[in-house]
């Protein structure tokens, strides 16, 4: 599979292009006590999550889904059109599960808001184009079993990198919708972040 490589922030890492499709054979490793990365887009990788009100409602229903399915949330960042998290397994079922209800939540409370809200406020970036998405998120989500404590520095380095990457700001700590002000000056961002045990 093609390998995007993060270049001269000293990261070194690789992964799987974000996008494409999932290998046919996709194995899930589950009660393990591990942690997992994952990365789910957009439809399309659509920028759906462009404006800062949908980045917001999306870090308000992540809040309320790790608090109704007990997963701890230890790193996140809300891309335009995807999203990393660093998740445990919840208390009851699985990251998939967690993963189903959270884009569900999201996907119709956007669509609720855009449908009762101005036209001109909520605007999404489809619409611009006269065209509706059949769908508001991809149905499959890229999962890395996260095992050891470099790991999960590695992972929060490359989540927290991500805006810098890609230009959307200067700096880590210009982007609220991630766990950077967290981990970089103790303080609490848009939600809770669980230190890891």
């Amino acid at each position: 599979m093609p390998q995007v490589r993060i270049g001269n922030l000293g990261l070194g890492l690789a992964f799987p292009a974000l996008g494409l499709a999932m290998p046919s054979g996709l194995q899930r490793y589950y009660g393990k006590a591990d942690l997992h990365f994952i990365t789910f887009s957009c439809y399309r990788r659509l920028p759906l999550l462009k404006t800062m009100r949908a980045r917001d409602l999306f870090v308000q229903e992540l809040a309320k889904v790790r608090d109704e399915m007990g997963f701890r949330l230890v790193g996140y960042v809300v891309m335009p059109e995807h999203v990393h998290l660093l998740i445990s397994e919840p208390k009851q079922g699985t990251p998939s599960r967690v993963l189903h209800k959270l884009k569900l939540q999201v996907s119709r409370k956007i669509r609720k808001r855009r449908r009762h809200g101005s036209a001109e406020q909520l605007r999404l970036p489809f619409e611009e184009e006269r065209e509706q998405p059949r769908a508001f998120w991809q149905a499959r989500f890229y999962d890395f079993n996260v095992y050891s404590r470099g790991k999960v520095k590695e992972k929060l380095n490359y989540m927290h990198a991500n805006p810098v990457i890609r230009k959307l700001v200067k700096h880590p700590g210009e982007w609220p919708w991630s766990s950077w002000t967290f981990y970089a000056k103790g303080e609490a961002g848009l939600v809770r972040i669980d230190v890891e045990e």
